[in-house]
């Protein structure tokens, strides 16, 4: 009898770059480590916020650290990433509020898969953290819907459930239910072992992780 498979859940907002590198790691892994991946969109501003933490792009040194950081990580996991013109503007101007209420909707919607969910958010990614490109505007979060390959009819419609109440009220709850984990920052990976709940930060801990789930192996 094959071995039951071990859900693994991650918190991710797209306007995180390390939560772009744990989503991608993990969307790669997931067969491998026999895991069920469970995406969950949340806000990253609302977990900053709720815990008190500080963001390091507002931390001088850490800043300078994270830029050259990026950089390693981006060859390494070989994903496309670059920061925007104004790093600034797009993560505390402007946020990802729109973003995060649009890929809650996809993952509510009816007619939408987790796959949707998933090719959505790094659609969503590409645009910020690739291409420079905006994610706020209704225009924007349509354009990275019908990319992603989800029929106009269902873009659309994600567009106007992500105004609901249900949607905000969504989002909201997942949003806490990270900070009830823990949470200080994303992404948050939380993998279920036991009846118990193991939750690991940041994109730099999946040896562990693959570990805790007993299938340890160097990822490369």
């Amino acid at each position: 009898m094959a071995a039951p498979r071990k859900v693994v859940e991650l918190f991710y907002d797209v306007v995180s770059p390390y939560s772009w590198l744990g989503f991608e790691v993990l969307c790669r892994y997931k067969h491998v480590w026999n895991m069920e991946l469970r995406l969950r969109p949340a806000l990253l501003g609302g977990v900053m916020q709720g815990s008190g933490n500080k963001p390091p792009a507002l931390v001088p040194n850490k800043f300078a650290y994270m830029s050259k950081d990026l950089s390693r990580l981006r060859e390494y996991f070989a994903v496309p990433l670059s920061f925007p013109a104004d790093p600034f503007e797009v993560m505390f101007k402007k946020g990802s509020l729109a973003a995060m209420r649009y890929v809650t909707a996809v993952a509510e919607s009816g007619g939408a898969s987790e796959a949707d969910v998933e090719k959505v958010s790094r659609e969503l990614w590409m645009r910020i953290w690739s291409r420079n490109e905006d994610i706020t505007l209704a225009t924007s979060l349509s354009e990275a819907g019908l990319k992603a390959g989800l029929p106009a009819s269902e873009v659309e419609e994600c567009l106007q459930l992500a105004s609901s109440q249900k949607i905000k009220d969504k989002l909201k709850s997942a949003t806490q239910e990270a900070l009830d984990l823990g949470a200080f920052g994303f992404p948050l990976s939380v993998c279920h072992i036991d009846g118990k709940k193991e939750v690991f930060f940041g994109a730099d801990r999946f040896e562990l992780m693959a570990h805790c789930l007993g299938d340890y192996m160097g990822i490369s």
